[in-house]
């Protein structure tokens, strides 16, 4: 397995914990990806939302690609998995600046690849918010300028999205990232198993993940691809006892008012196909993280972990809170890497 962390753009990922200790700032941004080399982590997935999605759209959240260039001048080993929404960029001037950014780490860069489902957010700035199939059609055309521009000296394309003209991106990443992306849409896992590496999942236990790892796989084969890697998104609490890890579960999932960021989550809600009703408790933590029931000793922490792995999953992109002190933590007792 795989362990990676979502970097704490947003200053925590508990909707409901006003100040859980991490601040939205490059300084701890810093710190905290150089412990975790250390720490044994492989990989940290920075989002990219300009507004707050966790703690309210007035609060602070730091740009993911300026962090991502920053970190990647900092840092010798891990992986730097950038979110990027194909209506914010556009994907020619994208691939030149993503190019460079992989030179700078060396070939550490990776995409996570995801089709907006904030309106509200793309209406401040000004920008296009397509409807849910044709930001799949967008998608598609800007993963084709993307790759044509990084493996070609000369990329011309004509879309219904996109045009270049015998455009040139030098130089050229170290190496091709890699291109994770997640979704649950037929247009979605289409897409995703016909120009994408790896597949990455809401939180869910392992009975739900593994048929869909199955049907991907089967997807990806019919495509004639190579085979996929597979992630999945998840909240860890590792401690002493059973009890003890409840206890903090208890106290990170009361929700008795509803914070400044529960609009934002009602729209994503209601703008997503997701195949199952989120429960309120859910909103106190993002990306279905607690269904994985990572919760508990590490003995049963690293059983749950194993199961996931027997089903093909090989990437854990864990949130955890204070997130400098439960990463060592997870590290120490679950990974056995400190």
């Amino acid at each position: 397995m795989r362990y990676g962390y979502w970097m704490p753009v947003f200053g925590g990922w508990l909707r409901n914990v006003p100040d859980e200790g991490m601040a939205a700032d490059w300084d701890y941004a810093k710190r905290l990806t150089q412990a975790s080399e250390r720490w044994g982590y492989d990989l940290t997935l920075i989002a990219e939302l300009n507004l707050n999605d966790i703690k309210g759209v007035d609060q602070p959240a730091l740009d993911a690609w300026s962090t991502a260039a920053a970190l990647a001048a900092v840092t010798e080993r891990i992986e730097l998995m950038v979110a990027v929404r194909p209506n914010f960029h556009h994907p020619a001037l994208f691939a030149k600046a993503a190019a460079n950014i992989d030179r700078i780490s060396g070939g550490r860069l990776a995409l996570n690849v995801v089709s907006s489902w904030w309106a509200d957010e793309a209406r401040q700035y000004g920008l296009q918010f397509d409807q849910h199939d044709d930001r799949y059609a967008r998608t598609r055309e800007w993963l084709q300028v993307v790759d044509g521009l990084w493996t070609e000296e000369r990329f011309s394309f004509a879309g219904d999205f996109y045009r270049t003209e015998e455009a040139i991106c030098a130089p050229k990443p170290a190496r091709r990232p890699t291109v994770y992306a997640g979704g649950e849409s037929e247009k979605a896992k289409a897409m995703i198993a016909s120009q994408c590496d790896a597949y990455v999942m809401h939180g869910d236990p392992v009975a739900a993940i593994a048929p869909k790892i199955a049907d991907m796989r089967a997807r990806r084969a019919a495509a004639g691809g190579a085979p996929m890697q597979f992630g999945m998104a998840a909240y860890a609490i590792v401690r002493d006892s059973e009890a003890e890890a409840q206890r903090e579960l208890e106290r990170i999932t009361a929700v008795t008012d509803l914070p400044a960021g529960y609009a934002n989550f009602d729209q994503w809600l209601s703008g997503t196909q997701l195949e199952r009703e989120l429960k309120l408790q859910e909103y106190a933590v993002s990306n279905r993280g607690l269904r994985p029931n990572l919760v508990g000793t590490p003995e049963q922490l690293k059983e749950r972990i194993a199961e996931y792995e027997a089903a093909g999953l090989d990437l854990l992109l864990l949130q955890m809170s204070p997130q400098a002190e439960e990463m060592e933590r997870f590290a120490v007792q679950v990974m056995g890497t400190v």
